[in-house]
């Protein structure tokens, strides 16, 4: 199981008005565990305002750049957002965790039509699959339809327009802005199932489609996928990852008979090959929050069962699990959970994180 490590900051970049992309120095020591493939993310940790925060940031930058950036925008109410963007500078240390994640294009493909949908900051690990699969196959075809209010909020902009240019014949971009009215009346506004099909009937083609990478808030996700599967694009082609829920976390309450002192369940858990045994309490929220009050770190990034950090294999009892965003349904099937959506539905609980 992936650890922090320390790692400088070597650059600040500000993106936008409430963005900022992250450039990390990482020693020669670590470079094979922070070797990454684009579309994947870290998970960041800080100490802000005397409590532990971690979040996770996908990373921005191509395979071959020879550098490692995430892109971190500034959300309401975010701690680290917040952080990030006002008080971050080069030569300060963050701890990261190695990179994570199956947002991941098949680089071995050749010619391949890729379709990157994002809306805000979902463009951050979309970015880093254009950069990749345009530099790695001279064949490929990358259609990138970019969703954002102004454009002053469109994130990587000038790296955006460097891509267009440097890859005329095989970059498309179509930007769509919801608060600024654009020329093509079409462009104007959210991107929905109606102005994809109405982009598909002749500004771009969304048919001939390899794979489909949509990011962004759970809405703008669902409405793309909705109008891909009616175009024809078979559901195994199309990848997809929030960075927004549309509903808050459900929080787990305990039943009112019980005491919030009260035993629920005891939790076994494996974790790089040791096994750590503790109670669940009928106050404990989840999994994760019971085990750190019992002093054990489990892995964990967002807390809200979108980034699969805290994935891990039931091998005995039973747990629910709140909202699921990340887990693919072979997962589920086969027993895998997300720990900070979990609470114990039986007596005894055996967890295995180091299950793959």
């Amino acid at each position: 199981m992936s650890r922090f490590h320390p790692l400088k900051i070597a650059e600040v970049r500000r993106e936008t008005p409430d963005s900022v992309s992250i450039r990390l120095d990482v020693p020669d020591g670590l470079k094979p565990a922070f070797a990454y493939q684009p579309g994947q993310y870290l998970t960041l940790r800080a100490m802000i305002d005397g409590e532990e925060i971690r979040r996770a940031y996908s990373i921005c930058s191509g395979i071959d750049e020879g550098a490692l950036r995430v892109g971190i925008k500034r959300v309401a109410g975010g701690a680290f957002s917040t952080y990030a963007n006002e008080n971050l500078r080069p030569g300060d240390t963050v701890e990261v965790m190695p990179p994570e994640g199956r947002f991941t294009p098949r680089l071995n493909a050749r010619g391949h039509h890729i379709l990157g949908i994002a809306a805000g900051s979902g463009i951050t690990p979309v970015l880093s699959i254009a950069k990749s699969v345009l530099a790695r196959d001279e064949a490929a075809q990358f259609t990138l339809i970019y969703g954002n209010q102004t454009t002053t909020s469109v994130m990587f902009a000038e790296e955006i327009e460097d891509l267009k240019n440097r890859y005329l014949d095989r970059f498309t971009l179509v930007h769509v802005l919801s608060r600024e009215a654009q020329d093509v009346p079409l462009l104007s506004g959210r991107i929905t199932a109606g102005r994809l099909d109405a982009l598909a009937q002749g500004v771009v083609d969304l048919t001939r489609v390899d794979e489909a990478f949509l990011c962004g808030p759970e809405g703008m996700v669902a409405e793309a996928k909705s109008a891909l599967l009616a175009l024809g694009v078979a559901e195994d082609r199309i990848r997809s990852e929030l960075f927004t829920a549309a509903a808050p976390r459900q929080h787990f309450t305990p039943p009112a008979t019980e005491d919030a002192g009260t035993i629920v369940s005891r939790v076994t858990a494996t974790l790089d090959g040791r096994r750590h045994t503790f109670d669940m309490l009928a106050s404990d929220e989840n999994i994760i929050d019971a085990a750190a009050r019992a002093g054990i770190d489990l892995p964990y990034s967002c807390k809200g069962g979108m980034c699969c950090t805290c994935r891990c294999k039931v091998e005995a009892g039973q747990v629910d699990m709140a909202v699921n965003y990340s887990l693919e349904p072979w997962e589920t099937n086969s027993g895998f959970v997300l720990a900070c959506q979990s609470t114990p539905k039986t007596a005894e609980v055996i967890l295995d994180f180091d299950q793959m």
